[in-house]
């Protein structure tokens, strides 16, 4: 078994040191869909809602969320983003009242460190923006489920969920 490598000698939690890590292009691409009612889905298609453009705020609140993921994720190392992007699909099924947003966060770097916390939560951040200026229309959203769909570079190699 691999030595545990986020406890220091007294057992208490602490954030890696990355110093020795070689510097190399790293993405990530993390997933997560709102479900919303008809009502909502027309606010965003037709740009009728009344806090303005959705899927505009949540990328922006994604890409700031991507940013500033180590103020909010205690041991996640400050990075140097390349490049953070957050891409809205529609998933509709009108004839079963089945209507869903999926977001994907993409974020790149180069670094010692992966990306995939900060794409977690640009995709979480965009969802709960979703949420937030949708929700006078419904408060019955679902966000989720949110997984990470893939990731390049680093020590542990690349991963794509099956």
């Amino acid at each position: 078994m691999s030595e545990l490598t986020h406890f220091n000698k007294q057992g208490r939690a602490k954030m890696v040191d990355v110093s020795d890590k070689a510097e190399t292009v790293r993405t990530a691409r993390a997933r997560t869909a709102v479900l919303l009612n008809k009502v909502i889905y027309r606010q965003i298609k037709e740009g009728t809602n009344k806090k303005g453009d959705v899927f505009a705020v949540a990328q922006v609140a994604g890409v700031m969320a991507a940013k500033n993921t180590a103020q909010i994720i205690p041991m996640c190392h400050p990075l140097a983003l390349s490049g953070v992007d957050i891409e809205f699909q529609w998933n509709v099924d009108e004839d079963a009242n089945h209507y869903e947003v999926i977001l994907i966060a993409a974020v790149k770097t180069k670094g010692p460190t992966g990306v995939e916390m900060e794409a977690l939560t640009a995709a979480s951040a965009a969802a709960l923006t979703i949420y937030d200026m949708c929700k006078a229309a419904g408060k019955e959203m679902v966000i989720g489920p949110t997984m990470l769909i893939e990731k390049t570079g680093g020590k542990s190699g690349d991963y794509t969920r099956g």
